[in-house]
């Protein structure tokens, strides 16, 4: 009977609400002892989906072409793409987190996985008159699930081991599935505003091309 009790304390403690009750925690509480070593945590049973193509975003100055005529211009790129939970947050931030699935990944898949992936380089842009260009990147990514499994050595929130299923998003290699990152050429029309500051950097500096910071 005292096993049976065990094993039903354990199994009551599998749900973990998005918020906290009186005597239940949240589940970024969980991760954060998870995170901090309070509790002895795993993760189990990952499961590596197929690999994606992000989202493109700017990773350059912006390019303007204030003149009468197209442009071009080497840019400098650089981008940093880092991973994140469902839970909440990012896995770099909450710290012990990466060394828990790196491990978990490795003795499951014998997988190198990397927490956060960074490129840089230079691009050409070629804008036409009156148009804005900067250079975007797409990075390939993958979505890994699993289960947390946290034990504490003395009953927090009534007992000792908790789980919360999450789903981990990160960088993954160039060619994974088949799928490569990107990296674009992109460009728009100036805007009222924009149309502006070509004026005042014509009248400051002459310059009627010129790269800012976004």
């Amino acid at each position: 009977m005292a096993l049976t009790a065990a094993v039903l304390g354990t199994v009551a403690a599998t749900a973990v609400p998005a918020a906290a009750d009186d005597d239940q925690p949240t589940r970024e509480q969980i991760l954060a002892d998870c995170a901090s070593s309070e509790g002895q945590c795993t993760f189990n049973d990952p499961k590596i989906g197929e690999a994606f193509l992000g989202e493109a975003r700017q990773v350059s100055d912006l390019l303007y072409n204030c003149s009468s005529s197209p442009a071009s211009q080497t840019l400098s790129w650089a981008d940093t793409v880092g991973s994140s939970h469902s839970v909440g947050g990012s896995v770099t931030v909450s710290g012990g987190l990466e060394g828990i699935i790196s491990a978990s990944l490795t003795a499951t898949y014998n997988y190198t996985w990397q927490s956060s992936h960074t490129e840089t380089s230079t691009a050409t842009v070629t804008v036409a008159p009156g148009e804005v260009g900067w250079i975007s990147r797409a990075q390939v990514m993958q979505r890994i699930s699993g289960t947390w499994q946290t034990h504490y050595e003395d009953r927090k929130w009534d007992h000792y081991y908790w789980f919360v299923d999450d789903v981990i998003t990160s960088p993954a290699p160039n060619g994974t599935d088949g799928k490569r990152s990107a990296v674009m050429v992109k460009s728009r029309k100036m805007t009222a505003e924009e149309k502006k500051a070509c004026a005042s950097e014509k009248a400051a500096s002459g310059d009627r091309v010129f790269t800012r910071a976004s």
